[in-house]
């Protein structure tokens, strides 16, 4: 049978092997990284959600435009000589406007037949001048109808059509 060693013997044996080392430093530090990385992934993932607050595109949903063509208007210029005939479509801010405008329809023609009649060939000539008769042919059909009544919400006036002769 084999004798226990010795004392002496044990302390040499000890001297020759090489001492192991703690491995609670090497899990401190990979658990520190470890948290440290799981912090890092939650925050980028944090910052990139959407917080659910609206955005421009939320807050004004798109409307599509509502356009109302008008009758072809027909009208002799100032000069004399010539005429104009042209097409005019309105662009609205919702449906309702066009019923009011088309129970009125007598009155925003005659406007218009002034508006028109009014004025010379050599004022409609270049595309500033068809563009300022559009905010004119606006200021008349956005009068209320009524002394006491609302304007309406015409907000653009197209011409579809434009013809002098």
């Amino acid at each position: 049978m084999a004798k226990p060693p010795a004392p002496a013997e044990l302390d040499e044996a000890a001297e020759l092997a090489p001492a192991k080392k703690s491995k609670k430093k090497l899990f401190l530090i990979l658990g520190i990284l470890v948290v440290l990385l799981a912090g890092g992934g939650g925050a980028a993932w944090f910052f990139t959600q959407d917080k659910g607050e609206p955005k421009e595109a939320k807050a004004a949903p798109v409307v599509p435009p509502t356009f109302m063509p008008l009758d072809t208007f027909t009208v002799n210029l100032q000069d004399g000589e010539q005429y104009l005939q042209t097409d005019i479509t309105l662009q609205v801010t919702d449906p309702a406007q066009i019923d009011a405008l088309k129970l009125h329809m007598p009155r925003v023609r005659s406007r218009l037949l002034s508006l028109l009649s009014s004025k010379y060939a050599d004022e409609l000539a270049t595309a500033e001048d068809k563009e300022a008769l559009a905010q004119a042919v606006l200021a008349e059909v956005n009068q209320p109808f009524t002394p006491e009544g609302k304007p309406q919400q015409v907000e653009d006036v197209l011409f579809t059509s434009f013809v002098i002769q």
